[in-house]
């Protein structure tokens, strides 16, 4: 049996914004802003949903490891390569 393959992705995110959008990479952090507010974990949830219909994965696969509370978070994406993951996010900002 193989081991599932796992990336990490460090995002920098800005919520209330008028809409949600990839900004683009910076320094190796995706930027990202939410269109929901930082209330009672809004961001948050928009954020993992945001993410999913970008990278065309189920939100169950996207899990934020660290950040919870802050802007900068490191999030799991469980069966996409660092190269996948890269790539999909890269023609949204392109």
């Amino acid at each position: 049996m193989t081991e599932r393959q796992q990336d990490r992705l460090v995002v920098k995110v800005k919520p209330n914004a008028r809409q949600s959008q990839v900004v683009g990479f910076r320094k190796g952090v995706l930027e990202i802003r939410i269109a929901a507010p930082p209330v009672e974990g809004k961001a948050n949830d928009a954020l993992i949903k945001f993410l999913s219909e970008c990278l065309g994965v189920s939100k169950s696969r996207l899990t934020i490891e660290k950040g919870l509370t802050g802007r900068m978070k490191t999030i799991t994406i469980q069966g996409l390569s660092q190269s996948e993951v890269t790539g999909r996010l890269d023609r949204l900002t392109g």
